[in-house]
């Protein structure tokens, strides 16, 4: 199963940090609109992500939630009907919520860079060193954290949740406001 260590932070400069992350990366960003379902399961976390070329990729991961460098499991499988396979997904296992965001991908050597924009969230960066089969969690963890500091992102800016835990705790918020 392919590992990577993993590391997300909120974004203070959205500017700064897409100029940092340019003069660093391999090529060009590639900007990607993603649309995101999750579904409910026993383990880990289930989701579907829509890409706007009518792609799709169903991806299952396991991963703490640490506002730190953490290891994630996870297994991808591609399909051309993202339509057919939500509405399965959604009547076999319940939908647990969605998540909507525009993420500028970058190449760093090993590291995908993410900058996303979270619809009714704000500005975030991932990272995502992608491990060798031969290479080590504590391996990966070191390259994050060079990243993160060379890219002048400090230690209270790292998030434990995900972009999915973050929006429901903001509308659990809201909707006890009311």
């Amino acid at each position: 199963m392919p590992r990577n260590v993993e590391i997300k932070a909120i974004l203070k400069d959205r500017d700064a940090i897409l100029a940092a992350v340019a003069t660093k990366s391999d090529g060009p960003p590639q900007t990607i609109e993603q649309h995101d379902f999750f579904f409910r399961c026993s383990e880990g976390r289930l989701k579907l992500r829509v890409l706007e070329s009518g792609r799709s990729e169903l991806i299952r991961y396991e991963r703490e939630d640490l506002a730190d460098a953490r290891s994630s499991d996870y297994q991808i499988a591609r399909t051309a009907d993202p339509e057919a396979l939500l509405d399965i997904l959604t009547h076999a296992l319940g939908r647990t919520g969605e998540v909507k965001k525009t993420r500028i991908l970058y190449l760093i050597g090993q590291t995908r860079v993410h900058v996303d924009h979270v619809e009714g969230m704000g500005d975030f960066l991932e990272l995502e060193v992608v491990l060798r089969p031969d290479q080590s969690e504590a391996e990966g963890q070191e390259i994050a954290e060079k990243l993160l500091r060379e890219l002048g992102i400090e230690k209270s800016q790292l998030i434990a949740d995900a972009y999915i835990d973050l929006l429901s705790a903001r509308y659990a918020s809201a909707s006890m406001h009311r």
